[in-house]
């Protein structure tokens, strides 16, 4: 996918990516509402070129705003108490499963949970375990197209290796299909980019997966104010 939208799991409903379209079309009408401001803006030569950009932005954000879509239980939540984020858990699973009946979901949908680092780790499995609980129930072992479950600050093969096991156990217990749930790996460490010995650690992250991770995503700022570069 082309552009994927992080947000937060407490805001997340069916229609979610209906509104960011409908807020990108009326910024686009205040501030472009016309190929050659447009083209302006953009710094492009005015003619026949940016009337077509123009027009497939424009209908790209009608037929389809979001592209792939996380919802986020890690940076874009914070952490809150442990009955609050149960409550947003279960809330979005049945949002996400309104979507499916709606047909209101972008092609890509996934979950990022929070990392599974030693304080942590029991808070997210539990998210994940109450969010596909509250799927299963009301879709009957049905998924979303291309839906991934994202795993940020990855540090070591072991952290893939447990949720690959863990969502192994969530696929029997709500009869999802066999191998279904996908991984998604967030690299923002420099442990994620090079081991101990030196080596490239990306290859033995996705072996951990066990067939599971799909893709993955590089963390810019986490792991650019891990090496001590400020944003300047």
């Amino acid at each position: 996918a082309v552009h994927t939208v992080y947000g937060g799991a407490h805001l997340f409903k069916a229609d979610s990516s209906q509104k960011l379209g409908i807020l990108a079309l009326k910024s686009l009408e205040t501030y472009a509402p016309d190929a050659a401001t447009f083209a302006q803006a953009l710094g492009l030569r005015l003619g026949e070129f940016a009337q077509t950009i123009y027009s497939r932005v424009t209908e790209k954000l009608k037929s389809e705003p979001v592209e792939d879509f996380r919802i986020d239980f890690e940076d874009g939540y914070g952490n809150r108490p442990d009955e609050e984020e149960d409550r947003h858990a279960a809330t979005a699973g049945q949002e996400v499963a309104r979507g499916m009946e709606q047909d209101s979901l972008p092609p890509f949908t996934g979950i990022r949970i929070k990392p599974l680092s030693g304080e942590l780790y029991r808070r997210s499995i539990r998210t994940l375990d109450i969010f596909l609980t509250s799927l299963a129930a009301k879709t009957k072992g049905r998924l979303p197209g291309g839906f991934v479950v994202t795993l940020p600050k990855v540090t070591m093969p072991e952290h893939v290796a447990v949720l690959a096991k863990t969502l192994a156990s969530l696929e029997t217990k709500l009869k999802f299909p066999a191998r279904s749930l996908k991984i998604e790996l967030m690299i923002e460490t420099p442990q994620a980019i090079l081991n101990r010995d030196g080596r490239s650690a990306l290859p033995g992250l996705i072996a951990a997966g066990r067939d599971r991770c799909v893709s993955v995503h590089f963390g810019t700022y986490d792991y650019t104010a891990l090496c001590g570069i400020t944003s300047a």
